[in-house]
């Protein structure tokens, strides 16, 4: 019989540590290494959306040569509290969507920050040996085998097969803990790719603070991330290769031994002394295993706030990883000692806790409300976080497109998160609507005309640049909708007519012959060059078709059907909708995942499923919804794929409400369209210790009933209060 190696035995000691974590209800459990331990905690896969999507069947056309596959979920795996600072977690290639792909076999280094939109990925590290074998950054990495790579909230852990390395992470708000048992005690070193991140390095540090800590920063062109490492042991020599340069590394030498070596890292966006002191007062003398531990205590405490029964192991774990997935971001960005570097620069201490700007174009329609039902702090101190934002430039901050913080806000105070000053919040909500050169490009054509025009063009392709006129004067209805709504609540009855009336411009690009949502010239003539089926990225729609549009006013639902000619003729065309085939020549990289036209890896008409509630047919929507859930949710022969991008939680946002049957369909509202849940029951818990449960009766399909507190309900709305006050709601179904 061969003697084993140490390398071979810490495969073995690896393996029998994690597999008796990994659940075997189905492929999609692999690597889920909290299965079988906390109550909650053991149906969340942090896996759930890294799978890649290059299926031309489920894309919906044949990635074009040199394409790895479309933007799917773009997520990570590693370890991470809700809406922290540090997202640690490993990378297997830079300047991608998160810096992680399931399909990989190699890992790069493990960065402590991420969100999965092409930026962040800073201060990348990685536990070596041997380490004169590279010369560059990116020599060193390591391949890895998917039975070592285990992860569950607040935890991930992977074997480096090359330098025979077991790594173990978990993290708190602000500081990411690390440890690596070396299977050999000789040349044992830690790799910082300082030059490395998602985004462009401008300029980077490090150099020896004592014996055993290592501290520094990684500057680019939007920030500065500072960081202060602590070592469990003496750092040997700190070998730095081109100090600064966009080829550099730093090599932290390590003295011969057995024990693991454990690297406490605190980070700061202010300075290296804040860096420290988070470390002190969040990691301090604490072990590996109780760090882990309070992690798994906080997302526990979380993911059990709504307690499903029923379902299939399947549904479970896609709910629990997805409610997982909905609150890593937005991110917190100031320290323990309440400092944060704001929009201009400047260090500002405050009394509230500064995170990151929403994901707004994608989150507001229902992830930001989800933050706000179960964690309505975080959600109180984004908003003084825009507030702080608007003060400095004059403007609520925006992302992307669209002005969807008016959303947020306004649906945020009718469910009763009011704690900030709303009288100053609501002044810069009307500078958003109605100033130029702010958060509205065009505003100033919008209010004159009632549209954003669009350029004639007599071939556009997807990429053709324009103003997005269509998608922009959609948005901005809702939106003015929504300051409408505030408008009402603080009695200023003159501005609250003034938007309701313009939250109805979405009728002037309605285009009645073709019954499409169409760009206007400036004229107010019809742009002649319109494929209804042709996406686009920026000419007269915004990452999106006309079909995909064209049902877009969730604050008049009414109007837009009589837009249409009534419900009859509204019916076929949603139905058209969901039956005329996506042509396959017709390609754009966050455009996949098809139901005819209807489109679930992009955002801009994920309402759409639920439209044919407005006509009084809820089962037709029913059975969109289903197909949904079961086709773009744990896709893939891993059962570990989305359909698309995750934006920030908005597509893991979509399935937590619709598998519980309740959809905030307009986020300025503080009411929830009811449909069919996929769980019998299911139990929210606020803050205020109050329960609203819904109960299913029957195993149908079709929404039957529907009772609030024992008595029948009118209509297919529920209002927030229900969440407040407690309550029940119960649905009966029929097949």
């Amino acid at each position: 019989m061969t003697k084993p190696t140490s390398y071979s035995l810490l495969l073995l000691a690896w393996s029998a540590f994690s597999c008796v974590h990994t659940p075997t209800t189905s492929r999609s459990s692999q690597g889920n290494s909290n299965a079988g331990r906390l109550g909650h905690l053991q149906y969340a896969n942090p896996f759930m959306g890294t799978a890649p999507l290059n299926d031309p069947k489920t894309i919906g056309y044949a990635p074009p040569e040199g394409w790895r596959g479309v933007w799917a979920g773009l997520v990570f795996p590693g370890s991470s509290l809700p809406n922290a600072m540090v997202q640690l977690s490993p990378i297997t290639e830079f300047h991608t969507g998160a810096g992680y792909d399931y399909e990989d076999s190699v890992i790069y280094g493990f960065a402590h920050t991420n969100k999965g939109h092409w930026n962040l990925c800073h201060l990348p590290v990685l536990p070596v040996t041997n380490t004169k074998a590279a010369t560059t950054a990116g020599g060193y990495s390591s391949r890895f085998s998917k039975s070592t790579e285990k992860a569950s909230p607040g935890f991930y852990g992977v074997t480096l097969q090359d330098y025979g390395v077991q790594v173990e992470l978990t993290s708190t708000l602000r500081g990411g803990f690390h440890r690596y048992r070396y299977s050999q005690p000789e040349n044992r070193s830690i790799v910082f790719k300082l030059a490395q991140s998602n985004e462009r390095v401008t300029k980077w540090s490090i150099e020896k603070a004592g014996d055993a800590a290592v501290q520094g920063f990684q500057e680019t062109g939007r920030q500065t991330v500072y960081f202060y490492g602590a070592l469990s042991e003496n750092v040997r020599d700190l070998e730095v290769r081109g100090q600064g340069t966009a080829d550099g590394l730093a090599v932290v030498h390590l003295p011969d031994g057995s024990k693991p070596v454990e690297l406490k890292m605190g980070i700061s966006f202010v300075s290296v002394q804040n860096a420290k002191q988070n470390l002190e007062q969040e990691l301090g003398h604490q072990t590996f295993e109780q760090v882990r531990q309070q992690a798994e205590q906080t997302w526990e405490s979380l993911l059990s706030k709504v307690n499903v029964k029923g379902g299939t192991p399947k549904q479970k774990q896609l709910f629990y990883s997805c409610l997982y997935r909905s609150f890593l971001w937005p991110a917190l960005r100031s320290d323990y000692n309440h400092e944060y570097r704001d929009v201009q620069g400047n260090v500002v201490k405050a009394d509230f806790n500064y995170y990151t700007e929403p994901s707004l174009w994608d989150t507001y329609r229902n992830k930001d409300l989800l933050v706000g039902m179960l964690a309505p702090q975080v959600t109180t101190d984004v908003i003084k976080s825009m507030q702080d934002v608007g003060h400095k430039t004059g403007f609520l901050p925006t992302f992307f497109h669209g002005d969807h913080a008016s959303a947020l806000i306004s649906g945020s105070y009718q469910r009763g998160i009011t704690n900030f000053d709303v009288q100053d919040v609501y002044r810069l909500m009307l500078r958003n609507a109605n100033l130029e050169n702010g958060a509205r490009p065009h505003i100033a054509e919008y209010i004159e005309k009632g549209y954003i025009s669009t350029a004639e063009v007599s071939n556009p392709e997807v990429e053709t640049k324009d103003k997005a006129g269509v998608s922009k004067t959609l948005e901005y209805a809702f939106d003015d909708y929504a300051v409408a709504q505030m408008a009402k609540i603080l009695k200023d009855t003159a501005t609250y007519r003034v938007m309701m009336a313009r939250s109805k411009n979405y009728k002037n690009l309605f285009d009645p012959g073709t019954k499409f949502m169409r760009g206007r010239l400036n004229d107010g003539s019809w742009v002649k060059a319109f494929n209804p089926q042709y996406p686009y990225y920026e000419y007269m729609y915004r990452e999106a078709n006309a079909w995909q549009v064209s049902f877009f006013a969730p604050h008049d639902m009414p109007g837009l059907i009589a837009l249409y000619g009534g419900p009859a003729s509204f019916e076929a065309k949603l139905d058209s909708l969901f039956t005329v085939p996506w042509n396959p020549n017709y390609i754009a990289r966050n455009v996949s995942g098809f139901i005819g036209q209807y489109c679930h890896g992009n955002q801009p008409d994920h309402e759409t499923p639920f439209s044919y509630y407005f006509i009084g047919k809820p089962e037709k929507s029913q059975r969109r919804l289903d197909e949904i859930m079961d086709r773009f949710y744990g896709m893939g022969k891993d059962g570990l794929g989305y359909s698309g991008m995750d934006d920030a939680g908005e597509m893991s946002a979509w399935y937590v409400f619709s598998s519980t049957g309740l959809y905030p369909y307009s986020a300025a509202d503080a009411k929830y369209l009811v449909s069919v849940p996929l769980f019998d029951e299911v139990s929210w818990k606020a803050d205020n210790g109050k329960v609203f449960t819904v109960k299913k009766a029957g195993n149908g399909r079709v929404l039957r009933t529907v009772k609030v507190n024992g008595k029948t309900q009118e209509g297919y709305f529920v209002d927030h209060t229900l969440f407040r006050q407690g309550g029940r709601l119960d649905i009966s179904t029929s097949n």
